[in-house]
């Protein structure tokens, strides 16, 4: 850990570089209080710095005029040598937003660069279209970058969101400009070193650290960036479409908030594995999962069973220090984020939800931010622990009694990311999946998952899909070439 080096400038135009005031911030590992590095504060002439390198590469068709089959190989390329750096990635990522290193190593780095391969493997073998005319025209349907993509990426998994975005954008020919959260920087910095290794053209990728008001607003409101690709809060998803608006309408597509219901019935095919999903999956990462299912609902008749067997569970997830190979949850990414978990647990208190574990910030004498898995009986619809998205390790139990009842007590949320159904029954598994008002149902299981299926929500979780072929659609322009066929036969 002491070997590695942290480099915190940005990456603009294909140099390493200093914002242009020079100022900068304390990247803080909350694995234990310490700084990592002084990371370049940029600004609105940075982003515009960035924006114009990114404007100039694309212009001059040094990445775009490649053809398909040769960008397919630098992307390859590109995600290779995250595996080539898995380790050093892996590590950076847990000291810089703490989450387990074997989790970064395991989950992180790879699907980072598989998504990375598989957009770039995909690129070649998407085909457009020739539509059914008369025989008097010849009606081509193809698909163009939009030009500049600017991206900004939340802190809870830094190199999986920036894949999800960047690969399908760099893959047909786009331009990027990232804005990485200032609380967790630094694999995105390393992203674009990689990038640049695999022959990705000067000024294609550029990443630019910096705060939200200061980097992330000027990024939405240039003139100049074709889109904006969003993960984070519904709050600031919000502020984003009004400042695409503001400037030359650009698209906005946001991946945001959730309150994701997780709905067990007392038929449920295998008890065991739902519990273990239920548990697993909220504290996985510390809960700071933007789809973690963080309303679990269980059938009056097994509520009973299926707590205790939850609770047994429960101090497996006691956290320690991510770097240790054993380690399954880790800290929060940073004290301001603690302590809002910490007002939220306090907040199930005062509304008179039954805290059954947890609760409880330990390890404060590694200087780090550490939570305990905390699980809530007796919750209500209308407590603020059931509404809002918490963003830590916090679950809250509810139940019910049929079908009909959990359907809207489910939908009674601003949110639709995604749900969880348990149950025998297909029928009730499809009607279940049918009514709810989600991104993703996941029947039987809880967050099993693949690149070739679409991420995204419904109502106030945002726009657009993430992974899949339906990526493509955020970054291209579809074009339509009608010609005049006059037959001389």
């Amino acid at each position: 850990m002491s070997q590695l080096q942290f480099d915190g400038r940005a990456v603009i135009g294909g140099q390493r570089v200093a914002a242009l005031n020079g100022a900068t911030f304390q990247c803080i590992s909350p694995v234990d209080g310490r700084v990592l590095t002084e990371v370049a504060q940029c600004g609105a002439a940075d982003i515009d710095r960035a924006v114009g390198a990114a404007r100039a590469a694309f212009d001059d068709k040094r990445w775009r005029g490649l053809p398909p089959a040769q960008r397919k190989r630098i992307m390859v390329r590109f995600a290779d040598l995250l595996l080539q750096n898995a380790d050093t990635l892996a590590l950076t990522e847990t000291m810089d937003m703490g989450k387990p290193v074997k989790y970064a190593r395991a989950v992180d780095v790879n699907s980072a660069s598989n998504c990375i391969r598989w957009y770039g493997e995909a690129v070649d073998k998407v085909y457009d279209e020739i539509a059914p005319t008369a025989d008097t025209a010849l009606a081509l349907i193809t698909r163009e970058p939009v030009g500049v993509a600017g991206v900004v990426v939340p802190w809870n998994y830094p190199m999986i969101m920036a894949a999800w975005k960047i690969a399908p954008a760099l893959a047909v020919g786009n331009s990027v400009v990232l804005k990485p959260s200032e609380k967790s920087p630094l694999t995105a910095l390393r992203l674009a070193d990689l990038a640049l290794e695999a022959g990705i053209p000067d000024g294609v990728f550029n990443v630019v650290p910096g705060f939200g008001p200061e980097a992330g607003s000027p990024l939405a409101l240039h003139m100049d960036v074709d889109c904006i690709a969003f993960t984070g809060s519904t709050r600031v998803g919000k502020q984003i479409h009004v400042m695409a608006g503001q400037s030359n309408l650009k698209r906005a597509w946001t991946e945001l908030g959730g309150k994701s219901p997780n709905i067990v019935f007392a038929d449920c095919p295998n008890l065991d594995r739902a519990v273990e999903a239920a548990v697993g999956s909220i504290f996985f990462n510390q809960g700071e999962s933007c789809n973690a299912p963080s309303r679990l609902y269980v059938q009056d008749s097994i509520k009973e069973k299926f707590l205790e067997k939850a609770l047994a569970l429960v101090p497996a997830y006691t956290p320690a220090n991510p770097t240790l190979p054993d380690t399954v949850m880790g800290a929060l990414v940073d004290k301001t984020q603690m302590n809002t978990v910490l007002r939220y647990i306090e907040s199930g208190k005062a509304e008179g939800a039954k805290l059954l574990a947890g609760g409880e910030q330990v390890l404060q004498s590694t200087g780090g931010c550490y939570v305990q898995p905390t699980v809530f009986d007796g919750v209500r619809g209308d407590m603020t622990i059931a509404r809002e998205e918490i963003f830590g390790p916090v679950l809250s139990v509810l139940s019910f009694s049929d079908a009909a009842e959990v359907v809207r007590m489910a939908n009674a949320s601003v949110y639709g990311l995604q749900a969880g159904v348990w149950t025998s029954d297909l029928n009730k598994a499809h009607g279940v999946a049918r009514a709810l008002r989600a991104g993703t149902v996941h029947v039987n299981q809880y967050d099993e998952d693949d690149i070739t299926v679409p991420f995204g929500g419904y109502k106030q979780s945002g726009v657009g899909r993430d992974k899949s072929l339906h990526a493509f659609d955020k970054y291209t322009e579809t074009k339509t070439t009608w010609v005049r066929i006059d037959s001389p036969v």
